[in-house]
């Protein structure tokens, strides 16, 4: 069985991957191309969205630049459980929109020797940890940490900004209202709108 860095291991069965990284970064491009691999391999893939998540579509995954494939919209992670028995390659995307109860989701299906690829924001507009992804981080046997570009600056971004007042932690938006930024870039943001990052 080959890997995303096609080393091989032999009679390797169950793991879970992480893609994660700020807004606009690639994490769902990145997704959704690790699952079409899989398809090419002739594996039965599935995968799997918060059904709160419709900015694009109520029920394909869309990346931000327009690549597509079918997806479930599910409630609850645990619902994810329903759908799988005989899917061998399990992909979810904006997971940092579930409960906790997603870590124990993910480590039910790897241990039933099946492939897990998440993709989802590692922090929220605060640049707080958001939502289940620290404990998701943990347990993952591969991570992979993808950017964006600094909207101000033109670096590296790590941190999506909000661009309005709004504190209620998830407003679903694109571009209109979030911009990804760099550390020393979303820092001078957050004080010129005399907020300070609350980063943990």
């Amino acid at each position: 069985m080959f890997l995303e860095n096609n080393i091989i291991q032999p009679g390797k069965r169950g793991w879970i991957e992480v893609v994660t990284g700020s807004m606009f970064s690639g994490k769902t491009e990145e997704l959704i191309r690790r699952i079409k691999r899989s398809e090419i391999a002739k594996q039965k893939v599935a995968i799997f969205k918060p059904k709160i998540d419709t900015r694009y579509s109520e029920k394909d995954l869309v990346s931000h630049d327009s690549r597509s494939i079918s997806s479930i919209p599910v409630s609850e992670a645990k619902d994810i459980l329903e759908h799988i028995s005989d899917i061998e390659v399990v992909g979810i995307d904006e997971a940092q929109f579930f409960e906790n109860d997603l870590t124990e989701v993910c480590n039910q299906i790897a241990n039933k020797g099946k492939r897990v690829i998440v993709a989802a924001l590692d922090m929220d507009f605060n640049g707080k940890p958001f939502g289940p992804i620290p404990q998701l981080l943990s347990i993952a046997e591969y991570v992979t940490k993808v950017h964006a570009i600094c909207m101000k600056c033109g670096n590296l971004a790590h941190y999506s900004h909000r661009l309005s007042e709004a504190q209620k932690l998830v407003i679903l938006g694109e571009k209109d209202i979030y911009e990804p930024l760099c550390r020393e870039c979303y820092n001078k943001s957050r004080q010129s709108h005399n907020k300070e990052p609350e980063l943990f």
